[in-house]
């Protein structure tokens, strides 16, 4: 008997960003930002978070906090609100619903591409228990010259995992995200099912058109010939 070799799908590799897609950080992330800027006396809130942070460095994010308020903040700042955001993420992080089968449903390799610091992305995989499958799959924005927008590292992403970024598909919630993964030549879709999303008007830009959006894992593999997975 001849068997029949598997469908062939568009894509070779499925680059995940973390934040805001794998899991629902980005709320908790902008609620501790905003606390500690209160404490030095800048006064932001959770839209100005989104339409400027999400998505950036922690370094963008500073030199935007300069550009706008003319504050430059020390060492200890990035100290404290890194520490007590990681005490926040051990009891409120959460996985997005649906991620794990998803991504075990996944008949291509994929990547994980994030602009958090490698010692918050360790910890995060950890809470919600994501470590054992991106062991060795994950970049983040240390290793490369410029973050997203650029299109550095879902490039470096995916000359690590040896695949054309013409057949690498991104899967991205915010505009500098977006903007890389289109940047980068690559299917870019966004995510909208994250927490910080909601109740917010954030109308795409006129020059970011993702491919395809979607706000639920648990029909994300739903179209095999779309995102390539077990048939």
């Amino acid at each position: 008997m001849t068997i029949a070799p598997p469908p062939q799908t568009p894509f070779d590799l499925v680059i995940f960003d973390c934040d805001g897609v794998l899991i629902d950080s980005e709320v908790i992330s902008a609620r501790m930002l905003v606390a500690e800027l209160a404490l030095r006396g800048i006064a932001i809130d959770l839209p100005y978070v989104a339409r400027h942070f999400l998505g950036r460095s922690y370094p963008v994010v500073m030199q935007q906090i300069r550009q706008d308020f003319g504050v430059t903040l020390t060492a200890d700042f990035e100290a404290d609100y890194r520490n007590r955001l990681i005490a926040a993420f051990e009891s409120e992080l959460r996985i997005m619903p649906g991620v794990r089968a998803a991504i075990e449903g996944l008949r291509v390799p994929y990547m994980l591409a994030t602009s958090s610091s490698p010692r918050r992305l360790e910890s995060s995989l950890r809470i919600v228990g994501l470590s054992d499958l991106f062991a060795g799959r994950c970049v983040t924005a240390s290793e490369v010259a410029h973050g997203k927008p650029a299109p550095d590292l879902f490039l470096h992403a995916a000359a690590k995992a040896g695949a054309d970024p013409a057949r690498c598909l991104v899967i991205e919630d915010s505009l500098p995200g977006l903007r890389a993964g289109l940047a980068a030549g690559m299917t870019t879709w966004q995510f909208t099912g994250g927490s910080h999303l909601k109740g917010l008007d954030l109308p795409l830009p006129d020059d970011i058109a993702p491919h395809h959006r979607f706000d639920d894992f648990n029909r994300f593999l739903d179209q095999p010939a779309r995102c390539g997975q077990e048939a």
